[in-house]
């Protein structure tokens, strides 16, 4: 006698929901549409989930067993003739779609979908790589991509210019035609789309004689691309609709990823930039103005008195661009140097300074 929890793998407390997840699991590892199905097993699968998820026919299993389920069932231990769309609605949490798309390359259960799959080009990814400053304060690029694109004669419609549509005799004008597959559950059927018009229900007249009626061409396509200020490297920047054509379809998407080259001095923390500066122990003993090379140009900065080595000077608003609070800061860290030689006269002065107890 077949233990219908053991089947599914449940104890004989579990909730209606455990019994349809385990269904749900064991269904898509048996299903004998599947390269390592099991029909056999399958069948018992779905022998348990017919009893087990059906509350009176589960008290009744619980009671007497499996007896109770084996008038008519041809030795089966079940009735063999349920109806897949009573079965299938018993998931009201479960997209059966997703499932039969898996099985059969459709969708429904069991019935004809109305539905139409819209068809999409294929993205594009490219790489991008910008210099420091760019990528502080953006910039506009624009990149020469080979690709599928709509053809520039017919404008994507796959007419010669100049010629009208006709009704497309596959579909007899409805965009979608009708196909039935069989397995062992049953027949089932769907509206697939027409392949010939590509669900429009016209079809030219006369071809387009640069794209054969396609309505896609390959070729060569300028691309402009919009960088923000402040983006970093690894960033992805996505162009709907820039990749490529496809006939009847929508195109694909633009993806860039950036990479962003080193500056030979600044460096970026969050929305600051970090500008190391070195200075002599004189200027920093008694400070000093300098002039500093930064990304906006040249600015003015004045080394305060007595500054020490790790000191960090802040200068507001030179930093990056931030989407809401304006740009960040430059932070200048200073850098004590003392020399490397000493001649006498500096070490006359500076014995005196050692005097003064400096």
């Amino acid at each position: 006698m077949k233990d219908y929890y053991e089947v599914l793998g449940v104890p004989r407390n579990a909730s209606p929901e455990d019994i349809k997840k385990a269904f749900r699991k064991l269904a898509h590892a048996h299903h004998p549409d599947k390269a390592h199905g099991d029909e056999k097993k399958f069948k018992e699968i779905n022998e348990a989930y017919q009893v087990l998820g059906d509350e009176k026919k589960r008290a009744q299993y619980d009671r007497f067993g499996t007896s109770q389920f084996s008038q008519g069932a041809g030795g089966g231990g079940h009735d063999q003739s349920w109806d897949f769309n009573n079965f299938a609605q018993d998931f009201d949490n479960f997209d059966f779609g997703d499932v039969f798309q898996d099985f059969f390359g459709f969708g429904g259960a069991g019935g004809t979908s109305g539905r139409r799959n819209v068809v999409r080009g294929r993205d594009i990814a490219i790489d991008l790589e910008l210099s420091f400053k760019e990528s502080i304060f953006g910039t506009e690029r624009k990149v020469l991509i080979n690709k599928l694109g709509t053809c520039a004669a017919c404008k994507g419609d796959g007419a010669d210019p100049g010629s009208g549509h006709i009704t497309c005799t596959s579909c007899n004008g409805t965009g979608t035609v009708r196909e039935t597959r069989r397995s062992f559950l049953g027949a089932f059927t769907q509206m697939r789309q027409c392949t010939i018009c590509f669900g429009k229900g016209k079809v030219p007249e006369k071809k387009c004689k640069e794209c054969a009626g396609a309505g896609v061409k390959k070729g060569s396509e300028e691309i402009a691309i919009n960088v923000p200020a402040g983006i970093t490297a690894g960033e992805m920047i996505k162009i709907p609709g820039a990749g490529e054509a496809v006939s009847g379809g929508i195109p694909g998407d633009l993806y860039i990823k950036i990479h962003v080259l080193a500056h030979p001095r600044i460096t970026r923390e969050g929305a600051d930039l970090l500008y190391p500066l070195d200075v002599t122990v004189t200027d920093a003993l008694l400070g000093t103005d300098r002039i500093i090379e930064t990304l906006d140009g040249d600015i003015k900065i004045q080394i305060p008195t007595s500054t020490n080595s790790g000191d960090v000077l802040r200068v507001r608003g030179r930093g990056v661009e931030r989407a809401r609070s304006g740009r960040g800061d430059l932070l200048v860290k200073i850098t004590v140097k003392a020399p490397k030689k000493i001649s006498r006269r500096a070490r006359e002065l500076l014995e005196k300074l050692k005097e003064e107890g400096l």
